[in-house]
């Protein structure tokens, strides 16, 4: 044990998360397309993974144990990937955390099977749900590849804090679930203990991570400087994630969205108006009411579709065809 060391901050080696970044963009596009309820239950569902994550971010600021942090982790292993919320170093042990921010109840069986109780529109769900312990396990085990590859490749850890064998790797790398939402009541009674101890709330984190050291070897203690070199070599192994969420979003919500009848008719109402003010003619110049119909009505996708239509003159669709279409295929 390093007795002159007296680290007890918690520093972030990494703090920025992809939430944050769809986020925004899902914010900018229910500006541009307000009242998407697909969206706005995804913005919903963003936000409350913030939320979650900044309260176990807010715990382990005020821990007082000396730690170092690194939030959301993306690491690849040949074909694997994984996507870590936390990542943990203490002076004994790595945590790797999965968090969950869930509205309602959570209990956990007999069998290790996690089954979610909520109410929505009045009325009781009661759900089974994939397994955020064997998430976070899975997650641990990409980085185990790359652990166990350590001899024969450094290109992502050039540090191993200490030799450890195949055995006691799952006991220096720990794996933990925790429940971020306050109001959620976790029902563990009959769950196995195995799992039982690896799920825990966020205002318990920081009993659980002070209950481990305490019981530890105090021997094999790290210093502030091997911590942080453990720290680094998972900030070398992060791979940043380049993904424009603006347009993957817009894709995703509004590339299949069709206008309706009566907006339509609007826009070509309000196009016609301007054309006509723009040339100094009469709106009937640009189409008249019938052809007005007819043209939402068959909605044509390019300027063959509007002249097999027949239904502008040749000379309208000379003049403004190429706009009509362009208003009519707009999202």
């Amino acid at each position: 044990m390093i007795l002159f060391d007296t680290f007890k901050d918690t520093i972030f080696l990494k703090d920025s998360t992809e939430l944050e970044k769809k986020c925004i963009a899902l914010e900018t596009l229910n500006r541009e397309y307000p009242n998407n309820d697909a969206l706005l239950e995804e913005l919903y569902i963003i936000r409350k993974g913030i939320s979650g994550e900044n309260e176990i971010k807010y715990q382990l600021e005020k821990s007082n144990l000396g730690l170092f942090v690194l939030r959301d982790v993306n690491i690849e292993y040949e074909n694997l990937k994984a996507q870590i919320d936390f990542i943990v170093i203490t002076r004994m042990y790595c945590y790797f955390i999965e968090c969950k921010n869930l509205i309602g109840n959570i209990t956990i069986n007999e069998n290790g099977d996690f089954i979610r109780e909520f109410v929505f529109d009045n009325k009781k769900y009661k759900k089974g749900m994939y397994s955020p312990l064997r998430q976070v396990e899975a997650q641990r085990d990409v980085y185990k590849k790359i652990w166990n590859n350590k001899l024969s490749s450094n290109k992502f850890i050039n540090f191993i804090k200490r030799t450890l064998s195949e055995k006691n790797f799952a006991d220096i790398h720990k794996v933990l679930v925790v429940v971020a939402n306050h109001e959620t009541i976790m029902n563990t009674k009959y769950a196995p203990n195995e799992i039982k101890n690896k799920v825990i709330r966020a205002d318990n984190l920081i009993r659980r991570i002070t209950e481990d050291l305490s019981t530890s070897d105090k021997s094999l203690w790290d210093s502030k400087s091997g911590m942080e070199e453990w720290a680094n070599t998972f900030l070398a192994a992060n791979v940043d994630i380049n993904i424009d969420y603006y347009n993957y979003y817009k894709n995703k919500f509004f590339n299949n969205m069709v206008i309706s009848d009566a907006d339509l008719e609007k826009k070509l109402i309000e196009f016609r108006k301007i054309r006509s003010q723009l040339m100094g003619i009469p709106a009937y110049y640009v189409f008249n009411n019938e052809e007005l119909k007819a043209l939402v009505e068959n909605r044509p996708k390019d300027i063959q579709d509007l002249k097999d239509k027949n239904i502008l003159t040749p000379i309208k669709i000379k003049t403004h065809g190429e706009l009509i279409i362009q208003l009519i295929n707009m999202k």
